[in-house]
């Protein structure tokens, strides 16, 4: 609602002072090398780069070709479906909430790996991307690598899943454990190459130990580390509960074009192109995938779902037979892209992303509607923009 309000008030600025809205957003965007930024409420934006992401967003669309042919309809008469481009232009808090979270990596006795983390997964793919980041940094296969969560028996504490902060947070007290057993295994490597702890390396590609410059003669590997503690003894385990320094500030530039049919004022979504940035992208699948869902749920605040009452107060919507939410066949393919700019506020530059297409897409197709009938005089309608809103708004137009 936060990001309807400032988008819809930089597109009635510009309507107002003969500018094309995008162009004012181009001229008011901090450029990358003002980062860190501290915004007026003594927010500090910790990085980024937003005109590269409208520079893509736009060129991705075809920007100047469709106010070309946005003109070229208007100046038909006769024509019965307006042509609208919206934009949003948006950035999210995440990590925002105070505290830890905990993550531990163990050594199994068959050098193997075990990942507890406290963060609750619901669908977002964390034992996915938490094996990676234990991979990416031990060499040990995805395959051997467990990652548990939700057991009070055995993870011993942590916080939710909620406010974009689980890579942030939950995976950087993974990678910090991470990187701790590799420097506890590495100790026990050069022990067993009889070699000083500072000339052994790890080989994370074929997940083995040796010494600095002969990566071909005797090796260590994780089970050989494993073997060497003894299926009695206590293990190998390291943890870390990781607060980072603060929030981080993703940010993204949502283009949705649509067609709005003058006679019924039904309103058709003919592309929407997102470019998102959440700053160190650790799975582009499991990233896209936030995008998507959040953008169908953004999508359809704009355009569909509303509670409703009748003159006594009573809920018109009581089930989802009169509330409105889009299937699959009311949404078109999404294109949508990710740039990075890492953050400094956590060791690998996460930043959140699970919200983003719920700030960017409610006020992306808003702007386009009103863009779409600002020919007729329209200047504003509200969420959702509903087939008898643009009717009643073209209809209004007409008779004025």
């Amino acid at each position: 609602e936060a990001a309807a309000l400032v988008d819809r008030a930089v597109d009635l600025f510009a309507a107002e002072v003969g500018l094309d809205a995008v162009e004012v957003r181009q001229r008011n965007l901090i450029a990358r090398d003002e980062f860190p930024w501290t915004s007026a409420t003594g927010l500090v934006y910790d990085s980024g780069d937003y005109r590269r992401a409208l520079d893509l967003a736009l060129a991705t669309v075809g920007y100047d070709d469709l106010r070309d042919e946005q003109a070229r309809r208007r100046a038909q008469p006769e024509a019965t479906a307006f042509l609208g481009i919206g934009v949003s232009v948006f950035i999210d808090r995440t990590a925002g909430v105070r505290g830890s979270e905990y993550g531990s990596v163990a050594l199994r006795p068959d050098g193997s790996a075990l990942v507890r983390t406290g963060s609750s997964p619901y669908g977002q793919g964390h034992h996915t991307a938490w094996a990676m980041l234990v991979a990416d940094r031990t060499g040990i296969p995805l395959e051997r690598i467990e990652v548990v969560h939700g057991d009070t028996d055995v993870v011993p504490r942590g916080g939710i899943t909620g406010g974009s902060r689980s890579a942030q947070k939950a995976g950087s007290a993974i990678v910090e454990a991470s990187d701790a057993l590799v420097d506890e295994a590495r100790r026990i490597a050069a022990s067993l190459l009889e070699a000083a702890d500072a000339d052994v390396v790890l080989d994370i590609a074929g997940g083995r130990f040796h010494v600095v410059g002969a990566p071909g003669a005797t090796t260590v590997t994780w089970s050989d580390v494993a073997a060497s503690l003894g299926a009695d003894g206590p293990g190998l385990q390291c943890e870390s509960d990781f607060a980072g320094e603060g929030p981080t500030f993703p940010f993204g530039v949502y283009v949705v074009v649509v067609e709005v049919d003058a006679g019924t004022g039904a309103v058709t979504l003919r592309r929407v192109v997102t470019v998102d940035d959440a700053g160190t992208v650790l799975n582009p699948m499991l990233a896209l995938g936030q995008v998507h869902g959040g953008l169908a749920q953004g999508l359809a605040q704009g355009l569909f779902e509303e509670f409703a009452y009748d003159d006594e107060g009573n809920p018109r919507t009581s089930s989802f037979a009169d509330y409105m939410i889009p299937s699959a066949a009311d949404l078109p393919s999404f294109e949508c892209l990710l740039t990075e700019t890492p953050s400094p506020n956590n060791p690998m530059g996460f930043k959140g992303i699970a919200e983003s297409g719920t700030i960017g897409g409610p006020p992306a197709v808003q702007n386009a509607v009103v863009d779409a009938l600002a020919h007729l005089g329209v200047r504003h309608l509200d969420l959702p923009i509903t087939p008898e809103r643009v009717w009643r708004a073209i209809s209004a137009a007409a008779a004025s």
